[in-house]
């Protein structure tokens, strides 16, 4: 009995701590604001959509809340320059109309290199 007592309480215990925060979703003008959340409630990401398409800027956060990505997005399709950061480095890419054009990389090393 015990153990199906100890199991139980677990079960409750794991479902409690695995809920998702649920995504919000705001009408501005002829757009949808949407902003995913962190387990934390910190933002993971947010963009618009029209006509239920990803359109315009969209950023994504780490959990400190520094820029990780931007993207941008045009009647769904992925188009213009992106952007990704991480600790070391800033990668570009270009796109146009879905399709990687090209690609560039910077690392933090180059930058002090050129300025020293």
């Amino acid at each position: 009995m015990k153990n199906i007592l100890a199991l139980i309480a677990i079960c409750i215990a794991t479902i409690g701590y695995s809920q998702d925060i649920k995504p919000t979703f705001t009408v501005e003008g002829d757009l949808v604001k949407a902003i995913y959340y962190n387990e934390d409630g910190s933002i993971n990401t947010q963009g618009y959509f029209k006509n239920k398409k990803l359109t315009g800027e969209w950023i994504k956060f780490d959990k400190e809340g520094n820029k990780t990505q931007i993207a941008k997005y045009e009647n769904g399709k992925k188009v213009g320059k992106w952007f990704f950061w991480d600790k070391e480095s800033l990668k570009e890419v270009n796109y146009d109309n879905n399709v990687i054009v090209n690609v560039s990389l910077w690392k933090q090393e180059s930058y002090y290199a050129a300025n020293e």
